[in-house]
């Protein structure tokens, strides 16, 4: 029977992909997804926005409760776990980036995690069954990304984890809760009235709610779908459907299932070294790159030998901050990383921090800094590069071009890296005995018969009894 329309066919894709569709390397790809995304969900326990929303979600009670990851002393019902988990992991824009762009794993994995311990022990959900529904949940995500030239580059409008991210929290929840078909269609149809959210709230602790948002909002729709809440069946084919949000809105019925290709399988995510926006990597590795004719051995940057400093990178307004002022700023603005790396040598976690961005040597650079926009500098995560240029006051001028970074997917983090990483951003809330036991549960996903297992050791230590408190 043919597919009426292309919402029928992604609904049919979520109910009917099943764990043999699963590749090799989809399996390896998504099991590396995972692991950063609860590292840099663990270290975004401790920023500040993360304090704020769980106190906000404080407020929620439920019979069912999940964790809050590293927090053994905070529950809250399903939808709020995944909501304050989800902002935990962009809270330092630290998460993993896809082309064409967004980021896909925080809007998803928060959802499942909260859903296989919230729910009745029986049945058990095994490893392959969160892989399945992870990658439905990317692979969601991805696909409509595809129906429009807009969601190429880097973005303009709408932040796209809060468009597609919402749908893919749908779809990985549908999956895991094993909708019909008809129930995963409407579940998408609610999805798209809860998405999106506008680019002007980059750079602020608004962004990671963007995330948080999409995770709640997702698992949201598939609870009211599953109470006969009805939408739109048609929400993905119509251009006042899900194609309000991108122009040149071009959506196709998805292949049958005997054809099914992940794409995941064709393009890699990108794995972030240091938590600041993926444009930003290119500068911090051509910086690195100048900075060895500027500086001998261990000696200081000559800062007041330096005439100027010139950026030539896309156009890209939300990451063109001359003078940052808050850890947010800092980690969208060209300008900042440059300096900072030029200045370090190298950048990293703490480079954010408001003493570090207030630094009177940075700030003196910073002024220094000039930006140009070659025009085949297109802001895209997969064509674009950054040259540093820098002038000392002799006349002598240094340049670099950094054309990809490490991390990037055509210079993927070594396994040894990325858990490297992990190691470093969870060991802030968890014991070493556990953060080397989170590892090799994610190793051998594929191979968990309950991932209850692997939801015990997210809760992190559990607090002094006396500091219990009774409500």
């Amino acid at each position: 029977m043919a597919l009426k329309s292309v919402t029928e066919s992604f609904a049919k894709v979520i109910h009917g992909l099943s764990v043999g569709h699963l590749t090799d390397q989809v399996i390896q790809r998504s099991k590396r997804m995972i692991l950063d995304t609860l590292g840099v969900g663990f270290l975004g326990t401790s920023t500040e926005v993360f304090h704020k929303v769980s106190e906000y979600s404080k407020i929620y009670s439920s019979n069912m409760s999940s964790t809050v990851w590293g927090r053994p002393d905070l529950r809250l019902p399903p939808t709020y776990a995944a909501f304050v988990n989800g902002v935990a992991i962009h809270s330092m824009d630290f998460d993993d980036t896809w082309h064409p762009a967004t980021h896909p794993s925080g809007a998803v994995l928060p959802v499942l995690m909260a859903l296989s311990e919230a729910l009745p022990p029986s049945p058990k959900f095994s490893g392959l069954d969160l892989l399945l529904a992870f990658n439905v949940g990317i692979e969601v995500q991805g696909r409509l990304m595809h129906f429009s030239k807009e969601a190429n580059d880097i973005p303009k409008r709408f932040h796209p984890p809060s468009v597609v991210g919402t749908l893919g929290s749908a779809a990985a929840a549908s999956k895991i809760l094993g909708l019909s078909m008809t129930k995963c269609q409407e579940a998408l149809a609610i999805a798209v009235s809860h998405a999106g959210a506008p680019m002007a709230n980059a750079a602020t602790q608004t962004k990671p709610l963007h995330i948080g948002n999409a995770a709640r909002h997702g698992l949201e729709a598939v609870f009211l779908a599953m109470l006969g809440l009805q939408g739109n069946k048609r929400v993905l084919d119509l251009e006042t459907g899900f194609g309000a949000f991108y122009t040149n809105y071009s959506p196709k019925v998805l292949p049958n299932l005997d054809s099914h290709t992940w794409l995941l399988d064709q393009q890699d995510v990108a794995f972030k070294r240091f938590p600041a926006h993926l444009a930003t990597h290119w500068v911090a590795d051509a910086a690195v790159s100048v900075r060895k004719h500027l500086v001998t051995d261990r000696a200081l940057l000559p800062v007041d030998h330096i005439e100027r400093i010139v950026l030539r990178i896309p156009e890209v307004q939300y990451v063109n901050r001359p003078f940052p002022d808050s850890e947010h700023e800092a980690r969208h603005s060209f300008q900042y990383v440059a300096c900072t790396t030029l200045l370090d040598g190298g950048i990293a976690v703490p480079s954010f921090y408001e003493r570090q961005i207030h630094r009177p040597q940075v700030r003196e650079l910073l002024g220094k800094v000039e930006l140009e926009h070659p025009q085949d500098n297109l802001p895209s995560f997969n064509t674009l590069y950054c040259e540093i240029s820098v002038t000392l006051k002799d006349g002598a001028t240094f340049t670099e071009r950094a054309d990809t970074f490490y991390g990037h997917w055509r210079k993927p983090l070594s396994q040894e890296d990325l858990q490297e990483k992990f190691r470093a951003n969870a060991s802030r809330m968890l014991s070493c005995d556990t953060v080397e036991r989170l590892i090799e549960r994610v190793e051998s996903l594929e191979d968990l018969e309950d991932c209850s297992v692997l939801i015990a050791l997210l809760k992190g230590p559990s607090p002094p009894k006396m500091m219990s408190k009774s409500i």
